[in-house]
Order: C-alpha cells, then structure tokens, then sequence
C-alpha cells in the first residue's frame, strides 16, 4: 500500500512539474514593454548649469513648492555625495531590469489588462519606508535602501528591518506593491481576513516569482522560515485556542501581521518566533485552498475570507 500510494504521489509531481513547465513557456512568449530610467546617476551627474534641463525631462521629480535652492543644496551635499558614490559602485550595472521584465511577464500573464510602468531609480537618503514606490505609470526603485544589510549607512536601524536591505529584495519588494494593486483589501476587521490578505498577496508572489525563494518571498532569513515551518502546527494551534481568527481585536495585527522584532505570543519563545507568522499561516492557507478547488486566481483573489478558511481545510505541517 505504501509503495503504491508513494507511485501516485510522484505521478501528481510530475503532472504538476509539466503543467508548471507549459505555462512558464507561455510567460516566455508575453510581450512587455518598458524602460529603465537611472535618475539616481542622473542627478549625482548634473550640474547647477544642467539642473533646469534635468527638470524638464523629470518634472514629477520636483515639486513647484520647492526653490531650485533647495536643490542645489543637495546636489553640493557631501552626504549625498556619498550616497551617489555607494549607489552606482554597488549598482554600476542595472542587472535587475531581466528580472522585471521576466516578472512583468508573469503579471501580465496572469493579468492581461496589466501595462509595465516605466522604472525609474532614485536615492531616497536611505527612506526604508518607501523603498518601491507604484503610481499608475512610474515604479520608483530607492537604490540606497539594497545596499547590503551589513552597510554602514544603516547603523542605527532596527536589524528586523534592515535585514532586507538587499539587492535581493528588490524583485519581492516591487511583487509586493503591484500585488496591492489586485488584491482586495479586507472587508472585514477579523485577524482572519486579514491573514488571508496577506496570504493572498504572498500567493501571487509564488505565480509572479517562480524562481524566488520562499525565504525571500516573505522577507525571512532561511532560519526564521524553517522556524516557522517547523512550528506551523502550533502556531495554528495557538491561533485557534485562543479564539483569535474572527476576533476584531487590531492589536493582532502588530503582533502577528506587522514588521517586528519578533511575534508576540507573550510567551517564552517569542524571541525565537520571526515577525509575520499571521501572513505565513494565511499564504499557507491560500496555497492549500487554491490546491484543493478549482478556482481561478482572479476567483480566489474575489473570495472573502471565511469561504476561503471553509474550503481550505486548511492543515499545517506536523
């Protein structure tokens, strides 16, 4: 019985890995267009005398309200001046602009109405609240905010947050900000829906970044997601003990589903526990609903959170 259940289970892997196989080839045919802008060299190159003409060509950059003063200034800032040296040495060569068009692709694959924005890199004076920024025709990439966890320039910053200033987060980061604009935000204040929320988001991810690891999907070394790998079983255990998933209390939120140090069980190991195990659990349920009914991603991304929670039959890992 055994060897014989083992032979199906490989028969749905392989079906799986081809089918997996067919559609990466369809990606490989959508055509997408849209250009790299480097402002961040740009403005570390121009002059007093340039200043206007780089104006003209990015006007969305400055603001009226603003003196060519206060332009000047920075450009003549030698802390700037240092920014502007650490970005184009650690980014001489833009090699993410394959890794957008790939991820382009699958959005608009998956989203065929989707129209690629034009990128434009910038320096932010390391603002890692805005790393990616989305507007409905421009995708700003902070390039002072991926320089390397370990980089001077963070000292200071919390190590939960800036553990993710990699280069390597820069796919995830911009997946992140064009997800919000596809998933629908909860219509309920239940911890639940808003775990699915997440879940939903993360789920695109695994569509959208195939080649990204689930790590960095969610922002997790690989230590903190094998931790809450191993753990699953009772963190959901918690969850449910506790009454938590339809309570409407939002301090669940900084606790389970925000940025932390670490989550709040208010119990011994929570020094151990990585921050965000309320959207891990959630994308686990969504991966399990979306393998277990015949939904579209477009339906699933429709469906409200307890349908989902119902249909799922959600089981963590033991």
């Amino acid at each position: 019985m055994i060897k014989k259940v083992t032979f199906i289970f490989l028969v749905i892997i392989a079906i799986s890995c081809e089918n997996r196989s067919k559609v990466e080839k369809e990606i490989e045919q959508v055509e997408v267009d849209f250009e790299v802008l480097r402002f961040d060299r740009e403005f570390a190159e121009v002059t007093e005398e340039g200043l206007p003409a780089l104006k003209a060509e990015y006007p969305f950059l400055f603001p009226e309200r603003f003196h060519d003063s206060i332009w000047i200034a920075q450009i003549n800032d030698t802390i700037q001046h240092e920014i502007n040296e650490e970005v184009i040495t650690t980014f001489r060569d833009f090699a993410e602009e394959d890794e957008l068009h790939s991820l382009f692709q699958h959005i608009k694959y998956y989203f065929p109405s989707f129209e690629a924005p034009t990128v434009i890199t910038i320096t932010s004076e390391v603002d890692y609240q805005n790393k990616v920024l989305l507007t409905p025709k421009y995708l700003f990439i902070a390039l002072d905010t991926y320089l390397g966890s370990d980089h001077e320039f963070y000292s200071g910053i919390q190590e939960f947050l800036k553990k993710n200033f990699e280069r390597n987060q820069i796919l995830p980061d911009v997946a992140a900000k064009v997800a919000e604009r596809y998933v629908p935000q909860p219509d309920s204040k239940t911890f639940l829906a808003h775990m699915l929320y997440y879940g939903k988001i993360l789920y695109l991810k695994d569509l959208w970044l195939p080649e990204v690891s689930d790590p960095a999907k969610i922002g997790y070394t690989s230590e903190e997601y094998g931790w809450a790998g191993e753990n699953e079983e009772y963190i959901w255990k918690y969850f449910v003990e506790r009454e938590m998933l339809f309570d409407s209390d939002t301090q669940l939120y900084s606790r389970f589903l925000y940025p932390a140090p670490f989550s709040k069980f208010y119990l011994e190991l929570d020094n151990e526990a990585p921050a965000l195990l309320g959207q891990y659990i959630g994308w686990q349920m969504v991966r399990q609903y979306m393998d277990r009914n015949d939904a579209s991603v477009r339906e699933m991304l429709e469906t409200d959170a307890e349908t989902i929670f119902n249909k799922a039959k959600y089981k963590p890992r033991k």
